[in-house]
């Protein structure tokens, strides 16, 4: 096994056992003291920790090398479990948001403040350090699955912030602001967690959606390979129909080159070798497919866009359509 996905396994093993001990934390100090806020951070975290379960299955099964049954590998994987993890982020967010408004209305009164700050001081300290690792590992990988743990537990820190400093003002408020209520603060902080939630389970959708609809790659990755395969002229006199997607950390390109008609297959063979080492070089795991065609001056308009042949050089049609 490589070392990066031993790193990427060990990441996110790190993730489920620090999710399983915030969510255990949050359950008992959130019912001991009666808080909606920190019971939806226990469910946030709780979503937290079956994402680290999806992303831990998804990185030890999506670096799988094709096989007969899956000719294009199984990359696809990492965007499954992004949407999974996505759907159930939105699930907890609304059950949060519920609970929070039915708290709002009573406005119960909190016991002891001080241990809802030190869990939640406790759980933004540990997900910050979790989560930077995660992400550190994630993009050396390109791992959609790290990267989506890794901003779950990064949101958790902001909302875990959040809920300690209003934590922090009903704390002080016992001994400072004794006729003035700040219970109200609870569901507010919990409704609070909600939106980032579902502002983190919107991008999770999306980013998931484009590797299961075949979205094609970057803008500068594919101006890239367009570079590249300019680099080899004059022996490629143009190309066309370039097609990219990406599964997971796999891509997959194609296009078809133009050659001289004369060439020989052991040289057209040698051309496109090139370039997919070339291109293999800057953008890792990656599958490439060279069609070669004659270029024998039949250009269609689709060809034409990607001609590399000086004007004087063109087929007479196209020389009047430049």
């Amino acid at each position: 096994m490589g070392s990066l996905q031993l790193q990427k396994e060990r990441v996110a093993m790190l993730s489920v056992a620090s999710n399983s001990l915030l969510v255990l934390l949050k359950v008992i100090v959130g019912t001991a003291i009666g808080s909606v806020a920190i019971i939806s951070e226990a469910i946030h975290s709780a979503m937290d920790w079956l994402a680290a379960v999806v992303a831990l299955f998804s990185v030890k099964r999506s670096h799988l090398p094709a096989d007969i049954g899956h000719p294009f590998g199984h990359g696809k994987l990492e965007s499954v479990s992004g949407l999974v993890e996505a759907v159930l982020i939105f699930i907890a967010a609304f059950w949060i948001i519920f609970e929070a408004v039915k708290k709002l209305v009573s406005a119960q009164p909190i016991e002891y403040p001080g241990w809802g700050t030190a869990v939640m001081f406790f759980s933004a300290v540990v997900n910050y350090f979790v989560s930077r690792r995660l992400f550190q590992v994630g993009r050396a990988a390109d791992s959609v699955a790290l990267e989506a743990d890794a901003w779950h537990l990064r949101t958790d820190v902001y909302t875990s912030l959040g809920v300690m400093f209003s934590f922090l003002i009903i704390w002080m408020s016992k001994y400072f602001w004794k006729d003035i209520n700040f219970y109200w603060l609870d569901p507010t902080a919990a409704i609070f967690i909600a939106v980032f939630i579902l502002k983190a389970a919107y991008d999770l959708t999306a980013k998931a959606l484009s590797g299961l609809m075949d979205v094609k790659l970057p803008v500068n990755e594919e101006d890239m390979i367009r570079g590249i395969i300019a680099g080899r002229q004059p022996a490629v006199r143009g190309f066309h129909r370039l097609k990219t997607r990406k599964a997971g950390n796999f891509r997959f390109i194609e296009f078809h080159i133009k050659v001289n008609p004369q060439m020989s297959v052991t040289s057209s063979h040698e051309i496109t070798r090139t370039l997919k080492n070339l291109i293999i070089g800057k953008l890792p795991n990656t599958t490439v497919n060279i069609h070669v065609e004659p270029c024998e001056g039949d250009c269609t308009e689709e060809c034409a866009a990607g001609c590399f042949l000086d004007k004087e050089q063109r087929p007479v049609a196209l020389r009047h359509s430049a």
